[in-house]
């Protein structure tokens, strides 16, 4: 939404959870048919890292697969001229080639810690270009890679690796505890996008693209998350240890994104890490309060 009104776009029509259950069907056709959206970014969705989606695998796909098809489903019914469907880079197989090209899409088994919502984000791809087939609309698909930034959830047992490192590690800072303990070995590595490098993708490809065919959205860049812990530990200005609790698994060994055709269509990331991540903590610091925990 800071993307779009920086170019002037003032019809930006959201609703918020309490105000439309994007999983009731007759909700989301009231919606559609009442307001007639033009473009529709569906960045909607149940997300949480491993420890969430081992918890909650039930919920993961039921809540996924239920928003993909009303939203998409409405925005053809009420002539949405474009749909842009936000996906995951877990939809790759655990054992994908690196950096994972479009076209490794199903060619393996996936990660088991978050097969409910892999499955829920392949199926949102599948539909897109369903509907493309056979009704001609103009719906896109992007897999974005692990976003982090201002805005996010920063909730202990739910959030992403981040949100939660920047956490952890303010709380040591503050309490004078000697050590930060991180999940895993620290050997799983990661590719991580600032969400506003992610909007400005969003909207450069919203504009731009118009084929059947996903792309990812990311840095071509990853860092394991050992040296991640570090970093957060150096924006945050914690000055204590790293522990590794190898009891935690790791989720995929690796997770990194070929942005080739990405780039190709003209578009390349801004925001370093560091940068994002001193960033990201100033904020955390200024809405400490009222962030998402």
């Amino acid at each position: 939404m800071r993307r779009l009104r920086a170019d002037g776009c003032g019809n930006i029509i959201t609703k918020g959870h309490a105000e439309l259950d994007l999983t009731r069907q007759a909700d989301v056709e009231r919606f559609f048919e009442a307001e007639r959206p033009e473009l529709v970014f569906l960045a909607a969705a149940k997300v949480g890292g491993i420890h969430a989606n081992n918890t909650y695998p039930a919920e993961f796909i039921h809540v996924n697969l239920s928003i993909q098809c009303n939203v998409i489903h409405a925005a053809y019914r009420f002539g949405a001229k474009k749909l842009m469907f936000l996906g995951s880079s877990c939809i790759y197989p655990k054992f994908a080639p690196q950096p994972m090209k479009e076209e490794h899409l199903l060619t393996g088994v996936l990660e088991p810690t978050n097969e409910p919502y892999a499955i829920a984000k392949i199926a949102g791809i599948i539909e897109c270009r369903s509907y493309r087939r056979q009704y001609g609309a103009d719906f896109i698909s992007v897999m974005p890679t692990n976003l982090y930034g201002v805005g996010d959830n920063f909730d202990l047992e739910n959030s992403h690796v981040i949100p939660a490192l920047i956490r952890k590690f303010h709380e040591a800072k503050i309490s004078g505890a000697p050590t930060v303990t991180v999940w895993g070995t620290g050997a799983a590595k990661r590719e991580f996008l600032h969400v506003d490098d992610m909007a400005d993708a969003c909207v450069f490809l919203m504009n731009s693209y118009d084929g059947e065919d996903f792309v990812n959205i990311g840095t071509g860049e990853d860092v394991s998350i050992g040296e991640t812990a570090v970093l957060v530990r150096e924006a945050v200005g914690f000055n204590g240890d790293i522990v590794f609790d190898t009891s935690k698994p790791d989720g995929t060994p690796r997770k990194l994104l070929d942005v080739s055709r990405l780039r190709a269509l003209g578009w390349r990331h801004k925001i370093g890490l560091r940068e994002g991540l001193a960033a990201t903590y100033r904020w955390y610091l200024e809405n400490e309060a009222s962030a998402r925990r």
